[in-house]
């Protein structure tokens, strides 16, 4: 097969837009894929293309923000490439490509080079809880869980820490703009941050937000720099709108000209500020690298025509923006609704009606989703879909990074790892009985001053009521510090010493012990521990649903989704609920401009997903429960998104009466004479 007909083979079936991204030179190139345009399609052609071209597979770096999706891409590219069956190419494509989320990149890179800036080859990763029990440790040694007024909490303190590093803002500004209840302990948070960061040091760990600050500190280096740029000569990175300051400046140290660089996003679908992530680093690209080429992907494959109008009509009034028009060849198509309900109530009862109906006429509850700006929104509705037994499946469930029990297990597998992890170490040995975090600590400077030798903890001095199960966990700790020891084995070991304690330390041991036996699955799959723990920190499965009645995989079932959650996913219908003032946009994101813009990407999300029916819902009506009964009635306006010109394109409003009169019981009463007066106790 000539090479002008393995070009044809990656062109077919690409609109001209798309053409022009994957033919693209060295320049920068900033492809703005507006919702459903087949981005994912153009990236992969555009990496298919490269190697076609004669460019290494190993000289390509693909940046995405999930280990799945540049899985995805990579198997896609490599499954195109064995089509064109040219024997000039290299094989193994998945094998050669650098490919991953930028954390799971930094980690890889650090442990090759990070010695260059300090960074021993062993270090271990934080996850999210244990950054917070870490700087919870640090806070009460510094006794500032004992002040007079309250000290922000440990959470909170991770938040503070984790926006100065990822949006790269000083503490000062990010207290007065993000966490102004904070400002008067600046002073304390300092001294606490910095404590935060010589205790990861002293115990070789980093966390998320780590990964990144030291892989731009590595490219400060410029020997590293330089192997890097050689080695990287094309990056190409995914969903670049939800990039943060800190990874943006990454990129731009490993091309400070741009050359070799693709960025793939869509400035309309940045809703991720409250993780740092910047619109400014998709809207600023062509300022930062002028010879870039910006080319706009508009045909969108997903949506019907009267949906794509809806949701345009949405973003033609945002302040700033990549001018785009969305448009389909799928002309036909209902109008979408919009409805009025006199309350939540109705409101369920609307989305439900719709839900039973669209089945009836052979649509699967599964290509069906109700999604929402927070994730209380769907109690009542929840309520509801229980009350008539309609199984239903909520986005956004516990991680299991996020499950005690999971916490634990891995808990075992980092110390083995890193016998200098106090965290893990600490978690460990506060689950046996008599052992508190006082103890646990003196424990564990003990097994640092013997050089992590856990032999040495043979001869510690332990409470008496630990003392039947020490010398087992001795034993376990010494047999998987083994690192040739298989990952499988390891957790199997782990799960011997540790499923008896369960039924102590946690509740409902038989399911816990179902989710351990399944990571000890997923390890079979993995030759050492270090990248097992890698994975499973960096990019962790999702383990449980919130559901009305817990589906078999092969049952139907209704999905329920915050908007965040929903991204990047699609539906046949989709019904948006609380589209009022106040929820969308959320009453706690309206303090600035940029908040607002935001709020209006999160619809103009939401109703993108759609792909033949679009239904949006909001109460007029509010009511504010208490203790007792139904309370005050407030009201409400339709989303300021939803204005006159956007109305157009919807169905005529289904108004709801207001039945005011059910609120008033017929009393059989007395006149009273004199008429009581109601002001007699106030003056």
């Amino acid at each position: 097969m000539a090479p002008s007909t393995a070009e044809e083979t990656i062109l077919e079936s690409l609109n001209p837009q798309q053409r022009e991204a994957v033919v693209h030179g060295d320049a920068p190139l900033l492809i703005v894929a507006g919702a459903g345009t087949g981005k994912t399609a153009t990236l992969v052609r555009r990496l298919a293309w490269l190697i076609v071209q004669g460019v290494h597979p190993q000289e390509i770096l693909l940046l995405t923000f999930t280990r799945r999706a540049a899985e995805e891409m990579l198997r896609r590219a490599q499954n195109l490439l064995q089509r064109l069956n040219v024997a000039s190419l290299p094989g193994g494509l998945v094998q050669r490509v650098s490919g991953g989320t930028f954390h799971a990149v930094a980690a890889r890179l650090l442990r090759r080079y990070g010695q260059a800036i300090g960074i021993p080859s062993d270090f271990t990763i934080l996850d999210r809880g244990d950054a917070e029990d870490l700087m919870n440790v640090l806070r009460t040694e510094l006794k500032l869980a004992e002040t007079d007024r309250r000290f922000p909490k440990k959470g909170t303190c991770v938040n503070i820490y984790s926006r100065c590093i990822n949006a790269q803002e000083k503490l000062s500004d990010v207290l007065r703009d993000r966490f102004p209840w904070c400002e008067e302990w600046q002073e304390e948070l300092a001294k606490l941050f910095d404590a935060y960061v010589e205790r990861k040091s002293k115990s070789a760990v980093l966390d998320y937000d780590d990964l990144l600050l030291y892989w731009k500190h590595l490219l400060g280096r410029d020997d590293v720099a330089t192997l890097l740029r050689k080695r990287f000569r094309y990056v190409l990175v995914d969903e670049y709108q939800d990039t943060n300051v800190l990874q943006s400046q990454i990129l731009y140290r490993l091309a400070p000209d741009g050359t070799g660089v693709t960025v793939v996003g869509d400035d309309a679908q940045a809703i991720y500020s409250f993780r740092a992530a910047t619109v400014r680093n998709i809207l600023d690209f062509p300022k930062h690298y002028p010879n870039a080429r910006v080319v706009t992907l508009e045909q969108n494959y997903r949506s019907t025509m009267p949906i794509l109008e809806a949701s345009n009509a949405v973003m033609a009034k945002a302040k700033e923006r990549y001018t785009k028009n969305l448009f389909s060849d799928k002309t036909d198509g209902e109008l979408p609704e919009l409805i009025s309900c006199d309350d939540e109530d109705a409101q369920s009862n609307a989305v439900i009606e719709r839900i039973l109906q669209r089945r009836e006429q052979g649509l699967a509850l599964k290509d069906q989703a109700v999604l929402f700006r927070a994730s209380h929104h769907s109690i009542l509705l929840e309520g509801e879909l229980s009350r008539r037994n309609i199984p239903y499946r909520k986005y956004g469930g516990l991680k299991f990074l996020e499950m005690a029990h999971i916490k634990d297990l891995l808990a075992f597998l980092r110390l083995a790892e890193n016998p200098r992890d106090v965290i893990a170490g600490m978690r460990i040995l506060c689950m046996l009985p008599g052992i508190g975090p006082a103890t646990a600590r003196k424990l564990m400077d003990f097994l640092l001053e013997h050089k992590g030798d856990f032999a040495a903890w043979r001869k510690a001095k332990i409470p008496k009521q630990a003392a039947s199960r020490w010398p087992d966990l001795v034993a376990l700790l010494m047999q998987i510090a083994d690192a040739k020891m298989p990952p499988s084995d390891q957790i199997h070991a782990v799960r011997t010493y540790y499923g008896p304690l369960l039924p102590e330390l946690h509740d409902n041991p038989q399911p816990r012990e179902r989710d351990l036996e399944q990571i000890e699955k997923m390890a079979t799959k993995y030759r050492d521990r270090r990248s097992l723990l890698a994975d499973i920190t960096l990019d962790p499965p999702n383990s449980t649903q919130d559901m009305a009645d817990e589906p078999l995989l092969d049952d139907d079932y209704l999905v329920l989704s915050t908007i965040h959650s929903a991204k990047g996913l699609e539906w046949s219908a989709v019904y948006i609920i609380h589209a009022s003032d106040g929820h969308i946009p959320s009453d706690m994101a309206t303090g600035s401009p940029d908040e607002i813009e935001e709020e209006r990407r999160l619809l103009y999300v939401a109703m993108t997903r759609a792909k033949r029916h679009l239904c949006i819902l909001y109460p007029v009506n509010y009511y504010y429960y208490n203790t007792s009964s139904r309370g005050e009635r407030g009201f409400a306006q339709v989303s300021r998104f939803l204005d006159p010109d956007v109305r157009n394109h919807f169905e005529t409003d289904i108004e709801s009466q207001v039945v005011y009169e059910e609120f008033f019981d017929d009393l059989d009463f007395r006149a009273e004479d004199p008429p009581t007066r109601p002001t007699n106790d106030l003056w």
